[in-house]
């Protein structure tokens, strides 16, 4: 929920928008930036799926720093009281992209924590966060630009200011169920996480 949304959004429907209407940038340029959003999350997928296998024990808090990053990110660029820099989109587009493959990190929470009876159930939840999160988004920043009456500036910045909301959700949420499942997991369980062994439901 909180990793994929913000590049979703952006690539499924308001990024060549915002990138075209609000900072100015021909369609060309807009795709190019949209096709260095795919490298990046392909690289990125790469990375993240070598340290998760690695250090299990701090999941989490790579999801905790993909989520800080994009709130990072996008705060640089709403708070320019003008048009950003070239240089400045790519780094958003790159920073966001890593969103996509950060939030396969939920399938593994879901694959080592949930017992095999319900795995199916514990992924497709795991699924259904990020898209669910997605469409809010999506229908929640057409809302604002509709009332605004146009793609301007003001009213794509005013529109992606509602992700901070769940960013803030899904931030309390990866806080509290961390603390539960920790004080849940059996000596098999935490054996699997740190040994690599299969644990016993």
């Amino acid at each position: 929920m909180g990793t994929q949304f913000s590049v979703t959004v952006f690539a499924l429907m308001w990024g060549v928008p915002y990138l075209t209407a609000a900072q100015g940038l021909s369609n060309r340029a807009a795709g190019a930036l949209l096709s260095l959003s795919v490298m990046t999350a392909i690289v990125a997928g790469i990375v993240i799926g070598v340290l998760t296998a690695r250090y299990p024990m701090r999941r989490s808090w790579k999801v905790l720093a993909i989520i800080a990053s994009n709130a990072a990110i996008w705060t640089v660029v709403l708070a320019l009281p003008s048009r950003a820099p070239l240089w400045l989109l790519a780094l958003l587009v790159v920073v966001i992209s890593v969103g996509g493959p950060g939030s396969m990190v939920g399938f593994d929470f879901a694959r080592t924590l949930n017992p095999r009876a319900t795995l199916g159930t514990a992924q497709g939840m795991v699924n259904m966060g990020g898209f669910l999160a997605s469409l809010v988004v999506m229908q929640a920043m057409g809302l604002i630009i509709g009332a605004a009456g146009r793609y301007s500036f003001e009213s794509f910045r005013m529109a992606w200011s509602v992700q901070y909301g769940v960013w803030a959700l899904a931030v309390v949420g990866i806080v509290i169920t961390r603390h539960k499942t920790r004080r849940a997991l059996t000596p098999d369980q935490w054996r699997y996480l740190l040994e690599g062994f299969e644990p016993s439901h």
